[in-house]
């Protein structure tokens, strides 16, 4: 999982700090989660989702399907 975060990170040429910057955590704690040294918190976890346009799924060595699942409707119609 932290291998695939980091190969994300890099194929968008980004930085530790640019991804800390955009996850509003420090740089070295965006570096502890990227070694396994700490635990990815789930909100965490779908905003990097989200930055790379995949699932967690896909992050987390589940499925190798790079493309994100489709996104729920949270609105009810009237």
């Amino acid at each position: 999982m932290y291998e695939r975060i980091r190969n994300m990170r890099e194929d968008k040429d980004m930085t530790q700090s640019q991804m800390a910057e955009y996850l509003r955590i420090h740089q070295t704690t965006y570096s502890d989660y990227e070694i396994g040294k700490l635990n990815i918190p789930l909100q965490v976890m779908n905003k990097i989702a989200d930055l790379f346009e995949t699932s967690i799924d896909y992050i987390v060595n589940r499925t190798d399907v790079k493309e994100p699942y489709p996104r729920k409707n949270n609105y009810a119609k009237k």
